[in-house]
């Protein structure tokens, strides 16, 4: 024994196992666990971290104080305004006059009624604005959640090839030792077993990257695919939404658009001002000091070109807003044709992908038995072994593409996630 070496005694064989296991367990703490995902949940979490999703309460804080601005009295703050004239610096003779009074801006005929209907355009304006951005983060989000399902599956797909190719691999080898089977197949099973592996790999890459991009976009930490099949949202009824927010953003911009037209054709000039004022005035040193009252009146003259370009500039926007409802009317309504149309061919696909799938399972089952009694060479057995798993493949990918296909048509009808 080294002369610096301590024999470790019970007691301090029995500290150290502690330590080490109190390391493992804050080890194993930390190890993020994924939490069970879900689209409205993930949708959500998106929409949190989305700028107009921040900004949108100090939006509806400035659209409240626009409505109290046009409810106001005047159409600005009244102003203070004071003056004062003397000689002191010249003749010093005593000269001197005092001016004080406050100026009250007037609105003009209909202008106060037309900036309360602009200031109400804006709110809803505002909210439709909101909802037609939730409805373009729903539609990213839709994409990248159906694209972590497919890759989900095909994961599943691939370790389930490998498990097969495994063990036809261990059954070839068992009978390769025993004479039955030539060594010839049990490298070709060992190929099959290697070909999987790298099936498997890419699989794992694929739904990695899918998964990722998922948690980009929800700020998420490593997420779990629901249990079983993933819940797809219900199918919408036969008839249409009366209203779909990209059509209420454009119809509520349309709307902003014309009540600034017609605010601007009421602001023809500026504001007229009323001014009320006291004057105090002295001619010399020893008189006394005179007081007057002024009430003016201060009308400003037209805007001209100004004017013209405010009103012609807002009817324009007015003008564009309408044509482009007319135009993402009629879009919307093709695309919602369109997806009823998908939805209804991938229903037909799913039924027939299961019908391949039961009879590939019932086709298995007789090859395996066949094989096991030396009817069936192996390259007939591998061959019905991956036309099993393609067929199981794509019965399970005709699930999801009836789900992406029903969530695709919610999107196009304006429905958010559910």
């Amino acid at each position: 024994m080294h002369p610096r070496q301590r024999p470790r005694t019970p007691w301090r064989q029995a500290w150290l196992a502690a330590a080490f296991a109190g390391l493992a367990a804050g080890a194993s703490a930390q190890q993020p666990a994924g939490t069970t995902a879900s689209l409205p949940a993930l949708f959500e979490a998106a929409w949190a971290r989305q700028p107009e999703a921040q900004a949108l309460p100090l939006r509806r804080d400035a659209a409240q104080a626009q409505r109290r601005a046009a409810d106001a009295w005047t159409p600005e703050p009244p102003a203070l305004e004071a003056s004062l004239k003397t000689d002191r610096l010249q003749r010093d003779e005593g000269a001197r006059e005092m001016e004080l009074g406050i100026a009250v801006p007037l609105w003009l005929p209909g202008e106060r009624g037309s900036a309360a209907a602009l200031a109400q355009a804006e709110a809803s304006a505002l909210e439709s604005r909101a909802q037609a951005a939730r409805l373009r983060l729903a539609a990213t989000v839709r994409e990248a959640w159906w694209q972590w399902q497919r890759a989900g599956l095909e994961l599943d797909v691939a370790r389930g090839q490998l498990d097969s190719a495994q063990g036809i691999a261990r059954d070839v080898a068992r009978r390769a030792q025993a004479g039955e089977l030539a060594r010839a197949d049990q490298h070709q099973a060992d190929g099959a077993v290697a070909a999987a592996q790298a099936a498997l790999a890419s699989a794992e890459a694929a739904a990695t990257a899918a998964q990722l991009q998922l948690q980009a976009l929800a700020g998420a930490g490593p997420l779990a695919p629901p249990a079983g099949s993933p819940p797809a949202e219900p199918e919408p009824p036969p008839a249409e939404p009366a209203t779909h927010p990209a059509l209420l953003e454009l119809a509520d911009r349309a709307t902003t658009a014309e009540r600034s037209a017609a605010l601007a054709s009421r602001q023809s000039r500026a504001n007229p001002e009323l001014l009320l004022a006291t004057t105090r005035d002295r001619g010399a040193y020893g008189e006394r000091e005179g007081r007057t009252l002024t009430l003016a009146l201060r009308v400003p003259f037209g805007g001209g070109p100004r004017h013209d370009r405010r009103v012609a500039t807002a009817r324009a926007d007015a003008a564009e807003a309408q044509a482009q409802l007319a135009l993402d009317r009629e879009r919307l309504q093709w695309e919602a044709q369109a997806a009823r149309a998908q939805v209804a061919a991938a229903r037909q696909q799913l039924a027939a992908a299961e019908r391949r799938a039961t009879l590939a399972r019932e086709t298995r089952g007789f090859f395996d038995k066949s094989f096991r009694l030396g009817e069936t060479d192996l390259p007939t057995r591998l061959r019905i072994e991956t036309e099993a798993a393609e067929a199981e493949r794509q019965a399970a990918r005709a699930r999801i593409d009836l789900a992406a296909a029903i969530s695709a048509l919610r999107q196009a009808l304006g429905l958010l996630p559910l």
